[in-house]
């Protein structure tokens, strides 16, 4: 099945993150790939006391906010293809590929070769994609759709993103 969660609102990778645990708990093998993202976070601390959770990041120290640089089209593509090797091997139930929209957006990876990930993914293996924006393309050939809207969010005060809820 291909799940994607897309919108605006916050808890796209959250949603992923409990995903992940759900299925660690129930004892499948877990590969998160994220892209764009190359800071670590409160819930790296804890995925990596579980075993059979994998997280891998291909991206620089920042978030990539605004035109990306070389570095970060080599790393998008240096994820893209662990992915693809992540889903031939089949070991893993559930593959997650954080922020992928994101790098589709950015151009960081061509919708072509997230359509053939996708096409080439088992029957029997779970694969979300998150992030804002997803292309229309991904949606249609996806199963499950959530569009996560923000309605109220404390940033547009001028909250900052607090530890442990946010990072």
């Amino acid at each position: 099945m291909i799940q994607v969660y897309t919108g605006n609102g916050k808890g796209k990778t959250t949603a992923a993150m409990g995903l992940a645990l759900r299925a660690a708990g129930a004892g499948f093998n877990v590969y998160i790939c994220q892209f764009a993202k190359g800071h670590l976070c409160s819930e790296h601390k804890a995925l990596k006391k579980l075993k059979n959770i994998k997280v891998e990041q291909f991206g620089r120290d920042c978030f990539v906010r605004r035109k990306p640089v070389q570095a970060d089209i080599i790393l998008a593509h240096q994820g893209l293809e662990k992915a693809k090797k992540i889903i031939a091997c089949k070991k893993y139930r559930l593959v997650i590929l954080d922020e992928i929209n994101i790098a589709l957006k950015l151009r960081l990876v061509s919708i072509k070769e997230v359509l053939d990930l996708i096409k080439h993914t088992p029957k029997n293996m779970e694969l979300v994609l998150t992030g804002r924006d997803a292309p229309a393309r991904i949606t249609k050939v996806a199963d499950l759709v959530s569009d996560i809207k923000d309605l109220k969010h404390y940033y547009l005060k001028g909250i900052k993103a607090r530890r442990g809820i946010e990072l």
